[in-house]
């Protein structure tokens, strides 16, 4: 369990998400479909829908399918299922319908802003294998790329992985939950894959063109993803963009062993819940709980999620 937000931290970060928020602003709640939402899942999508509908935000919902030998259809539906049973509702990008954006449908967008990231002569081709990289050793728990290819001329048409040639440069944050940051991407991962052996687009890469084009404002994320902002905010400037989005890193739920819950050591999913009889405020309640929004796990519905960032009696 995430450790419980003081009523005074709970309400400082509230006047940072009020003064620093645009009048009118999106988030996302970006699940992948690659196994069943948990509650780690249903932590995240409290704080998206929470601080959306307290400040006056969008949601928009992205399936991020980017890794085509894991993803499933059945996945996305039960995904579909569990965010309708919940309550939550999401936005619409543009137009009418609210429809899911789905990473699939969207390979013209990533090959053009590849193009673009190409005319500055610092995406090149790379040939290294996972296993190649793993033998240079890891740098804080990460596998570091040493620039292996990055000179080497190696044909494009050798092979579809590309990466970004990154610089020492340091990027500075200013995480709304955890302060002023600095990373050195290039020290963190070396240079950046784009694109894998396989032609299957990154994540690092999917999510950075995903925000740029459909204008997210704010990033809602667990923790873990925290190491991975500095490389996002330059590869953000690389494509263009003069200012990246607000970023908001919260608690991960974890196991007492540390560990946190993952789709791939089986922990309780939504729907075994829904099946086990648990009702949908009892599922939201909890979740407030372990992300640390409430000191119990009273249930609360979803259009009562707002009411977490209320100063409380």
């Amino acid at each position: 369990m995430a450790a419980h937000m003081t009523e005074a931290a709970r309400a400082a970060l509230g006047a940072r998400l009020a003064e620093r928020l645009p009048i009118r602003w999106r988030t996302r709640f970006a699940p992948a479909p690659t196994g069943y939402l948990h509650f780690g899942h249903a932590v995240n999508a409290v704080y998206v829908w929470s601080i959306a509908r307290a400040f006056g935000g969008k949601v928009l919902l992205r399936i991020e399918n980017h890794d085509r030998q894991r993803s499933r259809d059945a996945y996305e539906r039960a995904i579909l299922t569990d965010l309708t049973w919940l309550g939550l509702s999401w936005d619409s990008a543009g137009g009418s319908e609210a429809a899911p954006i789905r990473q699939s449908d969207r390979t013209t967008t990533y090959e053009r802003q590849m193009d673009a990231l190409a005319l500055s002569d610092r995406v090149y081709a790379c040939r290294c294998s996972r296993r190649e990289i793993s033998s240079h050793g890891m740098t804080d728990g990460e596998l570091r790329y040493p620039g292996t290819c990055r000179e080497s001329g190696v044909p494009f048409a050798e092979t579809p992985a590309r990466r970004l040639w990154l610089s020492d440069e340091s990027i500075e944050f200013d995480d709304l939950n955890h302060g002023s940051l600095t990373q050195v991407p290039a020290e963190q991962c070396g240079d950046l894959l784009l694109r894998d052996r396989l032609g299957q687009w990154t994540y690092q890469y999917a999510v950075v063109v995903d925000d740029l084009e459909l204008g997210t404002d704010l990033v809602i994320r667990g923790d873990d993803l925290l190491a991975s902002t500095g490389r996002q905010i330059l590869l953000s400037e690389r494509l263009g963009r003069a200012t990246p989005p607000l970023f908001l890193h919260h608690p991960l739920v974890l196991h007492p062993d540390g560990s946190k819950l993952s789709k791939s050591n089986g922990d309780t999913s939504l729907s075994e819940l829904r099946e086990n009889g648990w009702a949908p405020a009892e599922v939201l309640g909890h979740a407030a709980c372990l992300g640390g929004l409430q000191p119990t796990s009273k249930a609360i519905g979803a259009d009562e999620l707002g009411d977490l960032w209320r100063p409380r009696a």
